[in-house]
């Protein structure tokens, strides 16, 4: 039975969203399905409307009307002159007001997707079924609030200082926002808008856990008293806290949107249901009460909180229960807490019996199965209410290494003090009674409302892409299957025989892993000629093939020298596991140097030939790490030029011993001179394009934020020097303000893929230099970490590695460019003040160049890698059965 809300209950629950810090409308709940709480008696809770946002044209986020990336709407428009945005509501309808805002009579916490909602009138597509962009797409769609949007006018060290011109934590949540479009966007696969809802939920859980928990430790250690200087020059750890909130929980609230008012009532369509418990069948909830006892109730403990009970250990990004329960006995109320074990899958399927293949995809949660089987846990007591909540635990630690004895040792009693580290996030069910928030809040130490998120919808959406859903292997719902091809120049032949014939250029995902990096070590592994192996670790896979060929080779009597970084963030167990394994197999194993991250990507092979030594070397950008290879974009150089060779075994001596290198024969190593060589580097365009020669900069990392390098990116622009910066992440540059960055352009690429890799061209008067490596131009990078950036010199891998950024540049249908505002907005669809700088290309060739421009990046590599790797089988095959077949190279940049 349903009933509706006046809107005094309406205000009200808007009023207490407010006092738990959400500003009114931004996390007003959603459909009440989502936000419901078992209570005796029951209440109703309101549903606050709120509006489309328009950018452009572009519509945000709707509590009344799907989010349409088609730009189709048929609202009455207003204009918000602070934001510059269109406020687009629905007309005024008392009946569908009243429809909206009905909720159940016995509500209780929901985490599934509302059903029996009252249908809205579908709008029919004007010509193709596949949703097209028409509109302005610009994200973050509103101005970061600090940020100033017109920066013209500001000296170049006020852009490069400021706060107020760029903030690392805006900037980051400013990349979110562009990873949260791709779970937006209409075009892009369903159960892949799941996936890109999950990665970036994910993105926030990490974001708390590092860059808010050090933000709480600054301000806990009293560093706002530190800083003198003008107000927007720098921020205080506080106001950074403050802008950091409003932005979360904007993104929150356009999270829960997409998932309930978008990709939820989609996927039901496809046969792919996530269902509230109510909704059920008795049959179906008797099964689950079997599940309950058989498989969660023996493995859950109550736990009462009062006097002789205190309050239980709650383990980072875990979800719990608070329990509001009465005693029948003596009427007295009690509160408990119930903890949802981390290892339980989140999902329960339907389909009981393996023959019941019609429920196979619809899904209860295992919240929702536990609130509701509640009373088998607390016997004889009156639940009076449960909701769900999630803690997220600072994670940013200060590390004291000088001090440390035993690196392994200071790693193991960190990762202890960690578990028992201060909160730094509450997320609560947005129905959860006032009190309830208030013990929580003050039993887990919170002191601020900002720490405090109420969510309308389900708490812990970074698992979202954990749903077992049952899929074709070509089927709609998902990208088009995609299988790495192993190397043309690998194809059946003897790798270092191969290598000793030229360089080798590995563009992972599109060449295989297996086949080329891993096929590499495992070959040194198992080769009687081969005397020694060097690699660098920073992170790999649980079930490496890397660490398993590497403890073999020891074994075998080999040469084994590993430098396993036990400071990789997140990967620090994971990775002592891999050091002791390769300890246990004979291998040499450091853990790192002091005061540094090794994050280089390194591997050297030592061969006996011909009664004398030859070095193999692999030089990356990318980890050792086969499951990442797939979805992460890095390119790897294999070579056996001596001076490489040289270089890197003066690294590892470095590394593993007592050296200091002054200078290497071709290496570009941080923290030692890269910095200055890649001023030397920019400084040489400068004069170059003062002198009226060719003079041009393309910069492809993930982030850009280090002042000095932006300081002379700057510099270069105003010497005339055009300046490409593919970034995908945070960016300290303001491009295209009036004499100072005319000649930049900023461009964010995102796809099915992560890009990854780090390459830097520079034209040289006319004779361009490429370099590829594992660091970006950020400071840690450049001063605190081990990095490695090599000269690619062979012509032809010169070509690929152009082709490869061309088609970057080229990208309208996947790539991001930045305005003078500092926010980005979508190639490819609407229009822009000033269209972005035309790129020729030099090296793609013209059916490339039109795939970037109408499927993206990842897509249009993906089809001329494959047509490439076809060709060379071919040939292989042709020369194999003795065909005569013209001269040809085995691969192009096509």
């Amino acid at each position: 039975m349903q009933s509706s809300t006046s809107t005094e209950e309406c205000s009200a629950i808007s009023s207490r969203g407010e006092e738990l810090g959400q500003p009114r409308g931004l996390n007003a709940p959603r459909n009440s399905r989502w936000s419901k709480t078992k209570k005796v008696g029951g209440r109703g809770a309101g549903r606050v409307q709120a509006h489309v946002v328009v950018q452009g044209g572009a519509e945000f986020g709707s509590e009344t009307e799907k989010y349409s990336l088609s730009g189709r709407g048929n609202g009455a428009a207003s204009h918000n002159e602070k934001h510059g945005t269109t406020l687009l509501s629905k007309e005024d309808d008392s009946t569908k007001s009243s429809e909206t805002m009905q909720v159940a009579s016995k509500p209780k916490v929901c985490v599934a997707r509302p059903r029996g909602r009252k249908a809205r009138p579908e709008k029919k597509p004007t010509g193709s079924s596949q949703p097209l962009l028409t509109r302005n797409v610009i994200m973050p769609s509103q101005k970061q609030e600090g940020l100033e949007a017109d920066v013209a006018g500001f000296g170049v060290e006020t852009l490069v200082v400021a706060d107020s011109v760029y903030n690392k934590e805006l900037s980051w949540l400013a990349f979110n926002w562009r990873v949260l479009h791709m779970a937006l966007d209409s075009r892009t696969p369903l159960l892949e808008r799941l996936r890109f809802l999950a990665i970036s939920a994910r993105n926030l859980d990490e974001f708390f856990c590092n860059r808010v928990g050090a933000l709480k430790r600054q301000e806990a250690a009293g560093v706002e008293n530190l800083i003198t200087i003008e107000p927007r020059m720098a921020w205080t750890p506080h106001q950074q806290l403050k802008h950091v909130a409003r932005e979360v929980r904007l993104m929150v609230d356009t999270q829960i949107a997409c998932l309930t008012d978008e990709v939820l009532p989609a996927l039901e369509k496809k046969g792919v249901n996530l269902v509230d418990y109510d909704e059920l069948h008795s049959h179906e909830k008797d099964l689950l009460r079997l599940y309950f006892k058989s498989s969660l109730e023996p493995i859950l403990t109550p736990l009462a909180v009062d006097p002789g009970h205190p309050f239980p250990y709650i383990g980072n990004l875990t979800s719990s229960i608070a329990v509001v329960i009465r005693d029948p006995y003596d009427d007295a109320m009690q509160f408990a807490i119930v903890s949802v074990p981390s290892g339980l899958n989140r999902w329960k399927s339907l389909a009981f019996t393996k023959s019941d293949k019609q429920k196979r995809n619809t899904f209860v949660s295992v919240e929702q199965i536990i609130i509701n089987n509640l009373d088998l846990l607390f016997g004889g007591m009156d639940i009076k209410s449960a909701h769900v909540f999630r803690t997220t635990r600072n994670a940013d630690v200060a590390r004291n290494e000088e001090e440390a004895d035993d690196l392994l040792e200071m790693i193991t009693d960190e990762m202890r003090e960690l578990r028992f580290a201060p909160f730094v996030r509450l997320e609560v069910d947005c129905e959860m009674p006032l009190e309830v928030v208030h013990r929580l809040t003050v039993e887990l130490g919170l002191s601020d409302k900002d720490d405090v998120y109420s969510i309308c919808g389900p708490m812990a959406l970074g698992e979202l892409d954990s749903l077992p859903v049952k899929h074709k292997l070509n089927s709609p719902l998902v990208y088009p299957p995609w299988t790495a091809k192993t190397h043309p120049r690998l194809q059946g032949a003897d790798i270092f025989e191969v290598i000793r014939k030229g360089d080798i250029l590995l563009h992972h995902p599109y060449h295989s892993f297996v086949t080329s990096t891993q096929h590499f070590v495992e070959a040194a592994a198992n080769d009687p000629k081969v005397v020694a192996i060097k690699a660098t670790l920073y992170r790999t896979s649980n079930d490496s093939p890397i660490i398993s060929a590497l403890a073999k080779a020891a074994e075998s009597g080999k040469q084994v020298a590993v430098l396993v970084e036990l400071k990789a963030r997140f990967d620090e167990v994971r990775n002592m596991g891999f050091a002791q394994k390769l300890e246990d197999a004979g291998c040499n194993v450091a853990y790192g140097l002091v005061g540094l991250k090794t994050h280089c990507k390194c591997i050297m092979v030592v061969r006996k030939e011909d009664e004398r030594l030859r070095t193999y070397v692999h030089i990356g950008t990318g980890n050792y790490n086969p499951h990442t290879a797939s979805v992460y974009t890095d390119f790897g150089l294999l070579s056996c030029d001596p001076d490489l060779g040289m270089d890197i075994t003066d690294l590892f001596k470095y590394l593993t011993g007592y050296h200091r290198q002054v200078a290497f024969r071709k290496l570009l190593v941080a923290p030692g001179t890269m910095r200055s060589e890649f001023i030397w580097l920019i400084e040489r365009e400068i004069t170059n394009a003062q002198g009226g020669k060719p003079a041009s900069i393309i910069v492809k990392c993930n982030g850009l934020d280090d002042q000095v390098m932006v300081t002379k990116l700057y510099e270069a622009s105003r010497a005339g020097v055009k300046i490409d910066c593919i970034v995908r992440g945070i960016c300290r540059i303001r491009p295209g303000i009036s004499n100072v960055s005319d000649n930049i352009r900023v461009v964010s690429i995102l796809g099915r893929f992560l890009e990854h890799h780090r390459v830097f061209r520079f034209e040289n008067g006319g004779k361009p230099e490429y370099y590829i490596g594992s660091a970006d131009w950020m400071t840690r990078n450049l001063t605190l970490r081990v990095e490695v950036v090599t000269p690619v010199e062979d012509e032809s891998l010169k070509k690929e590695l152009q082709a490869m950024l061309d088609a970057c540049l080229c990208d309208r249908r996947k790539a991001w460019e930045m305005g003078p505002d500092g926010r980005y907005q979508l190639l490819g669809v609407g229009t822009m003040r000033s269209p972005p700088r035309k790129h020729t290309p030099q090296a793609a060739s013209p059916n490339l160049i039109t795939a970037v421009e109408t499927m993206g990046l990842h897509e249009g590599l993906m089809q001329t890698v494959a047509k490439r790797c076809r060709k060379a089988k071919m040939v292989k095959l042709r020369k194999k059965c003795g065909s005569t077949v013209k001269s040809r190279r085995q691969y192009d940049t096509s």
